[in-house]
């Protein structure tokens, strides 16, 4: 049989999860590609390992990702479990005892490019860095290689990713800015249809990259905040860099110029002190910030974390908070959906018979209709998030 990769968590790990399978092809393996952003992330990893073997049973089964590094004994001892990679080797074919070799791009119709890796911040919610290490940057060398790549196979639309996509380049000589790899790229391959960003810190938005946004069509007017919450004081106490004003008026400066721009943003429900009073504020953050791409998050204390140290909210009280906040996030989503119908959008459709547009809204297309094609479609109405 074939190797099998089931990716849990963030789009770098999808990336990842992308290159693992070309290089294990051929392997009877299953690797479970894991998360530990949050404990409910950690006990959906344990679920995928016993379903794994359940359904692999002769297979070698073996874990990477940030699970597997945070709580290497706990997944290791488990009995599922053939063996363990370490996360920051496993893209090096020699740590799977694979050939090193040219991998072919499986998915040709967005490509997930990771730029980044690691975290030099120090949220007091986050286990990342533990897991991921030290901010580290790919040069723009290799990151025009790689997409190079991608292109060569067919990839109309490639998206750039990492932990902490925004702090690209701090670690290279001179220090460069995001928004100087986004114009390279741009530069670099005027074939490319559509480019892409993966979730963004707001305070490391530089302003070549605000101009880009701004007068680039082949960037999507498509902005993921990694927001965590509207309340500043709440901010203050996760160690976040931006106050709920640096947000609000980055996104203001952003869609003065791009109207068209879709707001994006994660967001932590029940953080330890969070009273009514923050949980309010967080809640009207998506209706001031325009957010139509919600990620919430119910907290869940991380071990070696400061904020498990912290007082914590009760459990049920996350759970309501984090309902209020998907529900404010979904009518949001809706009523921007109704704006869209009936107007021309251009998707690039993939699989299942779905797509997206250029400013990330899911819309039906045609049956028939091959992933990794551009279709103009105007949608008539939408239903549970899909534009129709």
């Amino acid at each position: 049989m074939n190797a099998q990769v089931i990716n849990l968590g963030c789009r770098l790990n999808l990336a990842e999860s992308e290159r693992i399978a070309a290089m294990l092809a051929g392997e009877d393996v299953v690797v479970v590609n894991s998360c530990a952003v949050t404990g409910e992330a950690v006990r959906q990893t344990r679920q995928a390992i016993r379903r794994a073997r359940r359904d692999r049973p002769s297979a070698r089964l073996i874990v990477t990702g940030c699970a597997s590094e945070i709580e290497r004994e706990q997944i290791a001892a488990m009995p599922e479990v053939d063996g363990i990679v370490a996360n920051a080797a496993k893209l090096d074919a020699r740590a799977w005892n694979m050939p090193t070799r040219a991998i072919a791009p499986q998915d040709r119709t967005r490509a997930f490019i990771a730029v980044q890796n690691g975290c030099d911040h120090a949220c007091t919610f986050c286990v990342i860095p533990q897991g991921r290490g030290a901010s580290r940057s790919l040069p723009v060398a290799d990151v025009l290689r790689e997409i190079e790549r991608h292109l060569a196979h067919g990839a109309p639309e490639v998206v750039l990713t990492g932990v902490d996509t925004a702090s690209w380049g701090h670690d290279l000589p001179r220090q460069p800015p995001l928004g100087e790899l986004v114009a390279a790229v741009l530069g670099a391959f005027p074939e490319l249809s559509r480019l892409r960003l993966s979730s963004l810190d707001g305070p490391a938005v530089d302003p070549l990259l605000e101009d880009l946004f701004a007068a680039e069509p082949r960037l999507m007017p498509h902005l993921h905040l990694s927001l965590q919450h509207g309340a500043d004081l709440i901010l203050k106490r996760m160690k976040r860099r931006h106050s709920r004003a640096d947000a609000v008026d980055l996104v203001n400066r952003i869609r003065a110029r791009r109207p068209d721009l879709a707001v994006g943003a994660d967001l932590i429900a029940g953080f330890p002190t969070e009273t009514e009073a923050h949980h309010a504020q967080n809640l009207s953050i998506i209706a001031e910030l325009g957010v139509v791409h919600g990620h919430v998050f119910p907290y869940s204390p991380r071990p070696q974390t400061p904020a498990a140290r912290m007082p914590q909210v009760p459990h049920e009280t996350i759970r309501r908070r984090a309902a209020d906040l998907r529900a404010a996030s979904t009518a949001a989503r809706d009523v921007w959906l109704g704006t869209l119908v009936g107007t021309p959008l251009r998707v690039l459709a993939e699989r299942g018979g779905t797509g997206y547009a250029a400013n990330f809204a899911r819309v039906a297309v045609p049956g028939g209709t091959l992933p990794g094609t551009l279709v103009t479609i105007i949608p008539t109405a939408h239903e549970k998030g899909l534009l129709t």
